[in-house]
Order: structure tokens, then C-alpha cells, then sequence
């Protein structure tokens, strides 16, 4: 059981804070995860927020929640945990002492994490004046969002700040993704089922998928996306860190070490992309107006309201990864907004039959395929060739086999990686969270990647509510393959 702890959000009046982390603590207390005696200190910059702050809660999770989840009973109980703060966290003298104050005057013994839902600029800022303040215990924790930083340096700029205040075993870089249940999944598929770990290499895959896709546009982030870019802001981070669960050799055992050692040989085994390699294995993009769900939308450039940007909004890359497991085997990274559908998603794409016993009345053969889907559905399918039943002839059709884990697990199942991550902050769990090592080598590939778009070419367009450039087709036409695209037959 978990022990009781102090979680201060830094920008508890912010987006995520409302729409995510809330939320998710909101489930935990339902699901008996938010222990008796802990608190939830939401800062504010300003009195009048801070008074407002419980209706502005209420309003939050009623719009954010699933159907049904929220009631008044089940609301009443949660906000008493709530304990709003006004703190200027850019300035010593912003109304910290009231925040020591909270923090001291418990008599339990808690830890303390500190969420810093704050612009990466000012994580430095705000665990230095947490040191003046000799708020850091021993049993503190900061956890720190991403991106962090805009290249290599500039991560190393933050991070190398954070580490003057807090340990590395004190410091949890979240990636949202990797707390979901069907990423967590993807362990147990591989780890726990010989069916899968014995075919799970160059020798049985043919090439590997990873995709998220977004129908939203820049919505309230212009100012940071068009700073930031596509890579930056999901290949670096969310990306990376599935392409590192999805081939990374079995660690010795489940725990943060282990699991981190085998990520970050991954990284170091990413065959570097550098000058004509760019141009030859990754595509980038950007939307203009276009039909998405029978409404026109508009163009980037119309959201962002510029003349003229060559931020992506798009990035299809091909990789390689250079060691025994994984030799020859291409895989295709792509992420993009106003794109024709929301979905995340690993496709396994199996080699054919090495022998073809059937001759070609049956139909032709395809090669099997798994599909984990991580949003909105979340669904496992394993395609196999099966005979059809309908007649007497002796003709194949792929049939799929389909996990529906919501209906698996039933109305209750509410699937939130803000949940599971934020009580394993506070329960001190570091297992799904990045290290400073991954953070380094992931910007070490990526660096060389923006050095060329800085030097040469613009993204090539593609219309919003579409699956992105024609030029993406194109990269996997290279090795005949073809994007795996929800909904639509391959």
C-alpha cells in the first residue's frame, strides 16, 4: 500500500495540470489508489485564482472525465485533498513561505513530489529557489515534462541545472506514453509468451511501424510548436521511447536499472542519420487547409498566422538498428497533426511463408501482422491465414484476431498512464521514467537530423484530413512496403 504523500503541481491553473493530472488523480482516489492523510497543492500565480481554484477543478473534471466517471459524492471526498497555493515560481520572495508552511506543519513524514508543469525554461529556476527554500528532503522527488530542451546542448543546459538540487535517482522525466497499460502490454506480449519473443528478430520480422497520428491542429500551442517542430516534440521523446521498448532485449529483471540499460543500447545501436542520409530516409511535412471529417480546416501557416514557416507538422523517418537481433530490419517512424485519423499504434509486419505449399487458386498469402493500438481503441490483433468456411473450395483470407481490452477488463477499466506515472513518483518507482543517458543519446541522433533541415529544404505539403506527404508513401515504396493506416485495407 502506498504510503501518504504531497504532490505540488507548479502551473496547477495550466492545461495539463487541468485536463491530465487532476484527472488522473481523481481515478486514483476512486480506485482506493490516494492515500488517507495525502494532500494535492495546486499552484496559482494570483489570490483570486487561488479562491476560485475548487469550482475551477470541478468544471475541469466534468469536461475531461470519461462518461460517467464523474459524481458529486466521489467529488465532494477528492476535494478535500485539494490544497491550492499562490507562488510566483520565477521569483524567491513569490509567496513560498506559505508553501513551506503546508509542507512542515503536517506531522506525517511524507514525501514530497514536486511537478513541474512549467516551460522547461524555468525548471532550473524553480528547483533552485526549491533549495534556498530547503524544501528538498530526502525523500523528495521532481518530475520534469517534456521536451526538455530544443537540441542536445540545450537539454544538457536543463538537465545539468535540475541535477544541481536533486539526485538523478531524485529526478523523474515523465513520457506519458510509456505509462499506458498496452504499452506496459507490449512487455508482458514479449516477455511472457514464447509465441512472440521466439519470433521477435530479422529472422521472422520484416519491418516494424510505429505511427502517431493527430486530427488536431496547433490549437493552444502555437507559440511553442512553431519553435519546436514535429521532431522535436514527439519523435525525440514518445517515438524513440517506443521504438526502444519495442527492440530492446529482455533485461535480467523488470526493475528501473535493468530496463534502462536495455533502452538506451537501443539508442546507441540507431544507425546515425547524417547530411544525404537525411534527405534519403526521412520525410517531413506540413498541412494546408484540407477536408478532415467532411469540415474544412486550415492550413498551418492560417492557424499559426505567419506568412511563412518551415516548421514540420509532419515526420515519416526510416530507421535501422545495427545489432544481431534486429540487422536489415527497417523501421518506420511516423507522427503528424491534421492527419485523416487520431491513432497510436505498432504494427508488426511478418515475413512471408518461406514455402508456398498452396498453388495460386487458393488466393494469395499474406504475411502475418500485429497491431497494438494505444489510442483511441486500445486493442490487440494478431492476423493469421485461415481457410474461409463458407464454401467447399479451398480458398485462404487473413482473418484477425481482436482484443478489445475495455471490454476485456469491463466498464471500469479506465486505462490513464498520468495515473500510473504519478503514483509511482510518489512511490518512488523510476522504472517508466527516462534517465539523463536516454535524454542524451536520443538528441545525439536527432541533433545531426535539424542541423540539415536547418541547412537545406523546405517540408513538402500535404492536405490536412490525409495521411500525410505523398513523398511518405514513397520512402516505404523504396523497400516494397506500405504504411499500415487504420481503417483502410492494406
Amino acid at each position: 500500500m502506498l504510503n501518504p504523500f504531497d504532490i505540488v503541481i507548479f502551473g496547477g491553473g495550466g492545461d495539463l495540470a487541468l485536463r491530465k493530472l487532476l484527472p488522473a488523480m481523481y481515478r486514483a482516489y476512486q480506485e482506493g489508489n490516494l492515500p488517507e492523510g495525502s494532500r494535492i497543492l495546486p499552484t496559482v500565480r494570483e489570490e483570486s485564482k487561488k479562491q476560485e481554484y475548487i469550482e475551477t477543478a470541478q468544471q475541469a473534471l466534468k469536461s475531461f472525465l470519461g462518461e460517467g466517471e464523474f459524481n458529486n459524492r466521489d467529488w465532494k471526498a477528492f476535494s478535500a485533498f485539494l490544497v491550492p497555493v499562490v507562488i510566483n515560481v520565477t521569483e524567491p520572495d513569490g509567496h513560498w513561505d506559505e508553501l513551506r508552511t503546508l509542507l512542515e506543519q503536517d506531522a506525517l513524514d511524507k514525501s514530497r513530489v514536486f511537478y513541474l508543469s512549467l516551460p522547461p525554461a524555468v525548471y532550473g529556476t524553480c528547483c533552485e529557489i526549491l533549495s534556498s527554500k530547503k524544501l528538498i528532503t530526502d525523500t523528495s522527488r521532481v518530475v520534469v515534462e517534456k521536451p526538455i530542451g530544443y537540441c542536445g546542448e540545450s537539454a544538457e543546459e536543463i538537465n545539468a541545472k535540475i541535477a544541481q538540487y536533486f539526485t538523478e535517482e531524485q529526478i523523474f522525466r515523465i513520457d506519458h506514453y510509456l505509462g499506458k497499460e498496452t504499452v506496459q502490454n507490449l512487455m508482458a506480449l514479449r516477455f511472457s509468451n514464447v509465441l512472440f519473443e521466439n519470433l521477435w528478430d530479422a529472422k521472422s520480422i520484416d519491418n516494424i511501424q510505429i505511427s502517431i497520428s493527430e486530427t488536431v491542429g496547433l490549437e493552444s500551442r502555437a507559440g511553442f510548436y512553431d519553435k519546436a517542430g514535429a521532431l522535436r516534440d514527439m519523435v525525440q521523446n514518445h517515438l524513440l521511447q517506443l521504438l526502444c521498448l519495442v527492440a530492446m532485449e529482455s533485461p535480467h529483471k523488470l526493475n528501473a536499472n535493468r530496463i534502462r540499460a536495455e533502452k538506451l543500447k537501443v539508442l546507441e545501436a540507431l544507425r546515425p542519420l547524417i547530411d544525404e542520409q537525411v534527405d534519403a530516409n526521412i520525410v517531413r511535412g506540413q498541412y494546408v487547409p484540407g477536408d478532415l471529417n467532411g469540415k474544412l480546416v486550415p492550413g498551418y501557416l492560417e492557424e499559426l498566422g505567419e506568412g511563412s514557416s518551415t516548421t514540420e507538422t509532419f515526420v515519416a523517418i526510416r530507421a535501422h538498428i545495427d545489432n544481431w537481433r534486429w540487422a536489415g530490419v527497417p523501421f518506420y517512424l511516423r507522427t503528424g497533426k491534421r492527419m485523416k485519423k487520431r491513432c497510436a499504434e505498432i504494427v508488426v509486419e511478418y515475413k512471408p511463408v518461406s514455402h508456398n505449399v498452396y498453388d495460386e487458386s487458393v488466393g494469395p498469402i499474406q504475411p502475418n501482422r500485429l497491431v497494438i493500438r494505444l489510442q483511441p481503441e486500445e486493442t490487440i490483433q494478431l492476423t493469421l491465414m485461415s481457410k474461409r468456411m463458407d464454401n467447399l473450395n479451398m480458398e485462404l483470407q487473413p482473418v484477425t484476431l481482436n482484443i478489445e481490452l475495455s471490454e476485456q477488463y469491463g466498464s471500469s477499466f479506465h486505462s490513464d498512464a498520468y495515473k500510473r506515472l504519478m503514483l509511482d513518483a510518489a512511490a518512488n518507482n523510476p522504472a517508466l521514467f527516462i534517465h539523463r543517458d536516454e535524454v542524451r543519446q536520443a538528441w545525439q541522433w536527432i541533433d545531426p537530423i535539424i542541423e540539415r533541415w536547418q541547412q537545406k529544404g523546405t517540408p513538402a505539403l500535404y492536405r490536412a484530413g490525409s495521411w500525410g506527404p505523398a513523398d511518405a508513401d514513397e520512402l516505404l515504396q523504396e523497400n516494397n512496403h506500405v504504411w499500415f493506416n487504420v481503417g483502410e485495407k492494406a
